[in-house]
């Protein structure tokens, strides 16, 4: 078989597993309200089915491309996916809560639908990707983050239990801020494939702090532009005046604009869908989902939070840090260079070694440590998306 049709092939492996946990979502919903067993089999049997796709998806993908699939964005984010459906399994089968998977699915699924905003051309690996230590290192820290991601499912299932947002206070203003933002993805997802639909691209031309002349390609109508930055291409056949006169801030040629174009499109769109959804229900996001944790036990999903940092936490250490340094050093010749990227997974790491001694020194239990759980994850996203769309690094890839 062609690499172009074991590419095809996979593509629709992870596509068929993305439909299945979209169905997954409604047994798990009847289960949570009713309690019937028979809504738990069905979802769980769909979920695996979906899992097993997404494996075909990563075996096909990597017999094509002949390295693993993990060395772009998108890559990362849907084996970032995988794992995340794969780390909620292995916890469904220990403490038997279909909660967690009324809440986990639809992260899965925003994930998997971000990922595939990106391209997914499978292309030749350029040479310091060139290391089965980039393969180690990338795996263990994908699985790690997804481990570790099921303790903000938990905290914010607790949260949603624990937190009464009819009042106004911080915790339900900070609750419904985290609903927000997964609003925010949705925009993303929604306003690229409008924008990718229609065919809109345009190019801007600058001279970066080098003093070479660099091109950004924008898949979204520009908002920002680098200092200076020319348009020498676009779907309108005037772009230049368009450049001029649409009201455009340039911003130092240090940032990548183009990337950063793309989440201010996403805020943008996300807090419109966000005041749209509020005027149709009249109701917070969070108090939309409350009626499905009222049967949650808060010890438990205390519990989990707590386990799963138990278990990421030293497969973070191992994978983002000392598998990390191992690769930097084959690809680059220095184990640590203070990139981005590396001081964000310091930081990641020093969040969840606080977490864990406050969890064991301090005793902390409950929403404290349900709110450091959700924190957690925030650092997560801001070090795999964030970091890579926005700030210039060596492990801009994206």
């Amino acid at each position: 078989m062609s690499t172009e049709a074991l590419v095809s092939l996979s593509s629709s492996f992870l596509f068929f597993s993305f439909i299945v946990f979209l169905i997954a979502i409604i047994p798990f919903g009847v289960a949570v309200k009713s309690k019937k067993q028979s809504a738990v089999k069905i979802a769980i049997g769909l979920t695996v089915v979906g899992f097993a796709a997404q494996l075909g998806y990563f075996i096909l993908r990597w017999v094509a491309a002949g390295h693993a699939p993990v060395s772009n964005l998108n890559e990362f984010l849907t084996f970032f996916g995988i794992m995340l459906i794969g780390s909620f399994l292995g916890f469904f089968y220990i403490y038997r809560q279909p909660v967690m998977g009324l809440f986990l699915l639809p992260v899965a699924i925003l994930i998997i639908a971000y990922a595939s905003m990106f391209a997914n051309e499978v292309s030749p690996l350029i040479p310091a990707l060139q290391s089965h230590w980039l393969t180690i290192h990338v795996i263990t820290v994908a699985t790690a983050s997804a481990v570790l991601s099921v303790s903000f499912v938990t905290g914010l299932i607790y949260l949603l239990k624990k937190v009464d947002t009819t009042n106004k206070s911080k915790s339900a203003f900070f609750l419904e801020l985290v609903l927000y933002f997964m609003v925010v993805v949705v925009g993303f997802i929604l306003v690229t494939s409008a924008f990718g639909i229609a065919g809109y691209s345009a190019s801007y031309q600058f001279e970066n702090q080098e003093g070479q002349s660099q091109v950004y390609e924008y898949a979204l109508p520009a908002i920002v532009v680098p200092d200076e930055a020319q348009a020498v291409s676009g779907t309108a056949e005037n772009y230049e005046p368009a450049a001029h006169y649409a009201g455009l801030v340039e911003i130092p040629n240090n940032i990548e604009t183009a990337k950063l174009n793309s989440v201010l499109w996403s805020f943008v769109v996300g807090s419109i869908l966000y005041l749209v959804i509020r005027l149709i229900a009249r109701k917070k996001i969070s108090q939309l989902l409350q009626p499905f944790t009222n049967k949650v036990d808060l010890t438990l999903m205390d519990e989990i939070s707590y386990r799963s940092v138990v278990i990421g936490f030293p497969l973070f250490a191992l994978g983002g840090l000392f598998f990390a340094m191992i690769w930097a050093q084959i690809a680059w010749s220095r184990f640590w260079g203070w990139d981005p990227k590396e001081v964000w997974a310091l930081i990641t790491f020093l969040f969840y070694a606080a977490f864990l001694h406050l969890r064991i020194g301090k005793e902390w239990t409950g929403e404290k440590t349900a709110w450091l759980a959700i924190i957690g994850f925030g650092t997560i996203i801001f070090n795999q998306v964030f970091v890579n769309l926005v700030i210039s690094g060596l492990h801009s890839y994206a």
